[in-house]
């Protein structure tokens, strides 16, 4: 598609709405296509004039001196956008990634039902997001207050999967391709952790939460794992730790052997993520393993006396459709899981242009949104709550991510990374370091290196970037 944007700055709103409606498009500024949209501003006249295929459609907006000129454009090509479309998100102009977060700064400002209302009036947001945005700040703010001014978060990088998920965009490889990796990487690893621990010594900061993620963690042998567990204890004091996570979210990978090691190791959640309890689906989507096989990897997992146990499933998967969906929700919720994390489908990058058909057809987006919607009530009426949320560019119908618990089983660093609210030290292939300063809220990132080989090749120079963090201190003390 094209996107022209004349006579004002405002492109990066005006991309991110175009994305909302049409995913799967790349946009340009120029040249032949069939979806095109002019943006523009004469003085105190808005104007969006756009041509999807065969339909077309101009409005305009005079703003007033004290109107958000940004605000209004968007709400204008909302408008616009979803008069040719026949659809309206229900998100209305919002694209960040942190709703409950502008939420808590909204109702700071104006009270709980002026931000809400503000939500719904001037971000045409819908009154059940509104709603579910309160809710998850609500739960968000009891987490957060548990946080001091020197504690920080241990996220540990193992970017590496038994096979690789179509949808996936995140860094991991596929084991049996990088098998040769895995050690030398391990063994890095160690030295990374040992480094970082001497860091956080020195500045006499408090452990909060450990997160293992990746990539699948339990890909690694429990020799493997248990060494890794052995360097954090050696080198972190864990003496305030509140929750130490580790993803085991691959079912095929969940052994006896690991789980006595994760156990040993003193790990108090873990997820087993079937995504879809529809085997037909899990091939679709390059999962080598079936239904049963979570089943009985939660079966196992209880067995070995873990009792916070989380399960990812995934709305809108290639294949699956609304009665398959309900019944993956339901059958987590009947094995008793203590958190279910609700991931809308996002739509990969590399877009391509479709058809007319393509473009009006909303199947997909209005079959995920009854998916959401049929979440939210159903672990709603089985005593879970939404504790965190998150947003994705390109995810089916603009929809969420929501993580739901039973009370009190709150993944704390989950919440902790979307409302940013202490430093996360990130060790590993593809990890971010993300430094806050409590006074002034100031965050700064410190990058490892992306893939496993680079991570390997390069490790002197992500241990000398790790210095970054005693600088950063140094200037925040």
């Amino acid at each position: 598609m094209v996107l022209k944007v004349i006579n004002h700055p405002f492109e990066f709103d005006m991309k991110n709405l175009c994305t909302v409606f049409f995913p799967y498009e790349k946009i340009y500024d120029e040249g032949e296509t069939d979806i095109i949209v002019i943006s523009e501003q004469r003085g105190n006249t808005l104007i969006i004039d756009a041509r999807v295929y065969d339909k077309s459609l101009k409005k305009t907006y005079t703003v007033d001196g004290k109107e958000d000129v940004a605000a209004a454009m968007s709400v204008l090509l909302y408008n616009t956008l979803s008069e040719i479309m026949g659809f309206k998100p229900d998100w209305g102009i919002l694209y960040g990634v942190r709703p409950a977060k502008l939420m808590h700064r909204f109702s700071e400002q104006m009270g709980e039902q002026g931000s809400r209302n503000y939500f719904i009036n001037d971000f045409l947001v819908s009154p059940k997001k509104a709603d579910l945005a309160i809710e998850v700040m609500k739960h968000e703010n009891s987490v957060i207050a548990l946080s001091r001014d020197n504690s920080f978060s241990l996220y540990v990088s193992i970017p590496f999967c038994p096979t690789r998920c179509s949808y996936c965009s995140f860094v991991s490889h596929s084991v049996e391709r990088t098998a040769k990796l895995v050690e030398p990487y391990v063994d890095l690893l160690c030295k990374e952790l040992e480094e970082t621990g001497k860091i956080a010594s020195e500045l006499k900061l408090r452990l909060e939460t450990i997160y293992f993620g990746g990539g699948t963690p339990t890909t690694l042998s429990d020799k493997l794992l248990t060494k890794l567990f052995d360097t954090i204890k050696n080198n972190f004091d864990l003496s305030h730790l509140r929750e130490y996570t580790v993803e085991a979210g691959r079912p095929d990978t969940v052994t006896n052997e690991k789980l006595i090691a994760l156990k040993n190791a003193g790990v108090t959640r873990i997820s087993i993520n079937p995504q879809t309890f529809n085997d037909a689906v899990l091939a679709e989507i390059g999962r080598k393993h079936s239904s049963q096989q979570t089943l009985n990897a939660f079966e196992l997992a209880r067995q070995q006396g873990f009792d916070n146990i989380n399960m990812d499933l995934i709305a809108g998967l290639p294949k699956d459709d609304l009665s398959s969906f309900k019944n993956s929700v339901d059958t987590a919720i009947g094995l008793g899981a203590e958190s279910v994390t609700v991931h809308t489908l996002a739509l990969k990058s590399g877009a391509y242009m479709v058809t007319r058909q393509q473009t009006f057809d909303l199947t997909d987006r209005l079959t995920a949104s009854a998916m959401v919607d049929y979440s939210n009530d159903a672990l709603s009426d089985n005593g879970y709550y939404p504790y965190y949320m998150y947003r994705q560019s390109k995810s089916l119908g603009n929809l969420e991510n929501v993580g739901w618990c039973r009370d009190g089983r709150d993944c704390l660093y989950n919440v902790y990374m979307m409302d940013e609210t202490h430093s996360v030290f990130a060790v590993g292939a593809g990890a971010v370091t993300r430094l806050k300063d409590y006074k002034t809220g100031k965050i700064q990132r410190i990058y490892n290196y992306k893939y496993p080989y680079e991570y390997i090749d390069s490790f002197d120079q992500i241990i000398l970037r790790k210095k970054g963090i005693l600088s950063f201190y140094d200037e925040y003390k």
